[in-house]
């Protein structure tokens, strides 16, 4: 027997089903707490990987930490760039000052901004007392050399163990670093020692014995060229963002970026941007992260597709 659903019934269930549509568009997107470590000034890829982080809703960030050198100067560099784009709400926080082998070379916009007590915020205890009061939570996504995490498994390791996961751009498994679109015509070259690496080797073999979940993204997957093209369109784009973007780039004084960095934050993000594979990794005298046999240690992104990364960053920073 055929049933009829009266105009009133039939009203009814359209209005249940747009009200569960409309409560889906409304749910809030889930923010997982991060605390991102860099080395912002040097490179122009830290830059480029914080306006991603900035620009992505699924991240709280809780605190930005200078890393590596003379990290008053980056959290200055820092406090401007979080200035300049209203988010002043994030804390800055300067880690431990080293030797480095030459001078920011975003120096100027760093110095533009006037040097404060939050310039001079602990990174190593302001992350702890975080990883303390958000047990289980926190992605640290290290984007510089292992200085600052080096000191935080010194000061307390028990703590340091609560984080939730440690994501960082950092080594060389099977590829070194090549230089323009080298790559897409000759075998790239082989394994080399990485600058955060080989900048604190004692802290990259700190971190990968702390048993702390870590993924790593290195030079296999992470040499994504930011082509004429692709810079166009985000300097053109006339935001507070892009605009900071503009000014590190023209500092730094080179042509194309390669944004490694980036893609620690997009895998905090979403996995699927570059695939890992467990490994167990041991840092040698000289900085190479070697493939070794026994129990993974860390989690490890050997190929990436830039297509695809880049399909996921750009639309983020030209986004209204």
């Amino acid at each position: 027997m055929r049933r009829c659903m009266s105009i009133g019934a039939l009203l009814l269930v359209m209005l249940v089903c747009l009200s569960g549509v409309r409560a889906q568009m409304a749910t809030p997107v889930t923010q997982q707490k991060v605390i991102i470590d860099t080395d912002i000034g040097d490179d122009i890829d830290d830059a480029f990987a914080l306006a991603l982080a900035l620009r992505s809703p699924e991240l709280q960030i809780l605190q930005v930490n200078a890393d590596f050198g003379n990290t008053p100067l980056r959290a200055r560099l820092l406090q401007r760039f979080l200035s300049a784009v209203h988010r002043e709400d994030i804390p800055v926080a300067a880690g431990v000052q080293t030797p480095a082998p030459h001078d920011l070379t975003q120096r100027r916009y760093a110095e533009r901004f006037p040097e404060n007590e939050l310039t001079k915020r602990d990174a190593i205890q302001s992350t702890l007392d975080l990883i303390r009061d958000h047990t289980g939570e926190i992605t640290l996504i290290g984007i510089g050399p292992y200085v600052n995490i080096g000191a935080m498994i010194d000061k307390d390791p028990e703590t340091f163990r609560k984080l939730k996961r440690v994501v960082i751009m950092g080594g060389s498994v099977n590829v070194g670093y090549f230089s323009g679109s080298d790559a897409d015509y000759l075998k790239p070259p082989g394994a080399e020692p990485e600058w955060n690496v080989v900048r604190d080797i004692s802290g990259a073999r700190k971190l990968f014995a702390s048993g702390v979940p870590i993924f790593m993204m290195p030079l296999d997957a992470t040499q994504l060229k930011l082509d004429e093209v692709k810079r166009e369109l985000l300097f053109r784009h006339d935001s507070l963002i892009t605009d900071q973007l503009v000014l590190l780039y023209y500092q730094w004084g080179q042509l194309t970026p390669t944004l490694y960095d980036p893609m620690a934050v997009g895998f905090a993000i979403d996995p699927a941007l570059c695939p890992v594979t467990p490994m167990r990794i041991r840092v040698d005298d000289q900085g190479y992260t070697r493939q070794e046999s026994g129990q993974p240690n860390v989690q490890v992104c050997l190929h990436s597709n830039p297509e695809k990364f880049f399909d996921f960053y750009l639309p983020r920073l030209l986004d209204k």
